[in-house]
C-alpha cells in the first residue's frame, strides 16, 4: 500500500512539474539566431544581421554593408520574404544544421539549409546559408 502511495505521488509531482520544466527548457539556439537575422534584413539593419555571422562569413564579405548588399543580391527570398518555416535541425557536436523553407514575395518556395558554429565564447554564429528553388508551391 505504502509502494502505491509513494508511486502515486511520485507520478503527480512529475506531471505538476512537467509544465514548469517546459517554461525553462532552453530556446532552440539554431532558429533564434536565424529569426534574428532575418528581423534585421527585414530593417535593413547591416550591423545588426552581420554580428550574427561567423567570422569565416566576416572575413569573405569585411564590412556590414558589403555583407547586406550580398545578401540582398544573392539571397532574394531570405532578404525579402513573403513565409518562413522551420524544420528539424541537426546538431552534431558545435554545428547545427538548419532546414528552413522560405516563400519569396513571387510566391515562389526555396529550400534553404543554414549552417550554425559554436563560437570559442559559446555563442552560436551563422556560417553559411545554401538555398534552392522548391518544385512546391505556395499556397
Amino acid at each position: 500500500m505504502l509502494h502505491r502511495l509513494l508511486v502515486a505521488c511520485a507520478l503527480a509531482l512529475g506531471i505538476v512539474a512537467l509544465p514548469a520544466l517546459a517554461q525553462t527548457a532552453p530556446p532552440d539556439p539554431a532558429r533564434q539566431l536565424i529569426e534574428k537575422q532575418l528581423d534585421a534584413f527585414a530593417h535593413d539593419d547591416a550591423v545588426a544581421a552581420y554580428a550574427l555571422a561567423a567570422p569565416r562569413i566576416k572575413a569573405i564579405f569585411p564590412d556590414p554593408n558589403i555583407f547586406m548588399a550580398m545578401v540582398a543580391t544573392g539571397y532574394p527570398a531570405l532578404y525579402r520574404h513573403r513565409s518562413v518555416e522551420f524544420g528539424p535541425a541537426d546538431v552534431k557536436d558545435d554545428t547545427i544544421g538548419q532546414g528552413v523553407t522560405f516563400t519569396d514575395s513571387d510566391g515562389r518556395v526555396w529550400t534553404a539549409l543554414y549552417e550554425l558554429e559554436k563560437q570559442s565564447d559559446g555563442q552560436w554564429a551563422i556560417a553559411g546559408c545554401v538555398m534552392a528553388k522548391s518544385t512546391d508551391k505556395a499556397l
